[in-house]
């Protein structure tokens, strides 16, 4: 059975990306690895299971086109209003906490959050499938 280990994006600005990713969710660099020409840098926590991966080529100046593929990366929070209120202070942009509701149940609250390159991060609060 296969095991989900890491999730690469590619960043313009590894100091940008890094410190947002601290800020943000308390991401810190656990390797980097600078190769000539691109450096790999994995993030993650003492309670992730699954890392981030930055790639940041060397030659890249402008901005990465994140076309109409991309969706989204998920996080889960034990108080998603909390999260969202700490953010805020730290002086990021979280969107309007949403709720969605399926079959009458609520699914899920969540919010989201772009990082310095546009990724979408939705933050969901735990709870039924989001634990």
């Amino acid at each position: 059975m296969a095991k989900t280990i890491h999730t690469m994006i590619r960043v313009l600005e590894e100091a940008r990306s890094v410190e947002f990713y601290e800020k943000a969710f308390g991401l810190t660099i656990a390797d980097r690895f600078p190769f000539d020409d691109f450096t790999l840098v994995y993030l993650s926590n003492e309670e992730a299971t699954h890392e981030l991966e930055l790639t940041i080529n060397g030659d890249r100046s402008e901005p990465y086109d994140l076309g109409d593929g991309y969706g989204h990366i998920a996080v889960s929070v034990a108080d998603v209003g909390a999260e969202r209120e700490r953010m805020l202070a730290a002086g990021l942009s979280p969107k309007d906490i949403k709720e969605i509701v399926h079959n009458g149940s609520m699914l899920g609250r969540f919010f989201f959050i772009e990082d310095p390159d546009g990724y979408k991060i939705e933050v969901l609060e735990r709870a039924g499938r989001f634990k």
